[in-house]
């Protein structure tokens, strides 16, 4: 159950990095409110994703996580996109592809390298 908090909280960070570069990079303000304000749809995405992922335990094993990465990706990107569409604050199609390849690296990203490490570790204590 630890690893996937763990897990969990790397996917949150790596929506929160999102929401702060992109409101630094448009000049919108970092006040707590305005990265609140952009930051729930993806927050609640996010947390749809982890939620699609329970079929394949994913606080079982790291062996999952590039599955269950992909799910939480997909929802995230998917869900956030409608969400903030539904609250009426739009999603160019250049906004999808930032935030699908952004959230694809980060939360993807993170998954790839752990797992490597841990091949790593595994090699090494051989």
């Amino acid at each position: 159950m630890r690893f996937a908090l763990s897990a969990f909280l790397a996917d949150a960070v790596c929506v929160l990095a999102f929401v702060v570069i992109g409101r630094a990079d448009h000049a919108e303000g970092l006040t707590p409110a305005g990265v609140a304000l952009t930051l729930w749809p993806f927050a609640a995405a996010l947390v749809g994703g982890w939620l699609a992922t329970l079929p394949w335990r994913p606080w079982r094993t790291p062996k999952n996580l590039l599955t269950t990465g992909w799910i939480v990706w997909l929802v995230t990107v998917c869900g956030g996109m409608q969400l903030r569409d539904a609250a009426g604050d739009g999603t160019p199609f250049a906004f999808f592809l930032v935030t699908a390849a952004f959230l694809g690296v980060t939360l993807l990203g993170w998954r790839g390298l752990a797992l490597l490490a841990a091949a790593r570790r595994r090699a090494a204590a051989e």
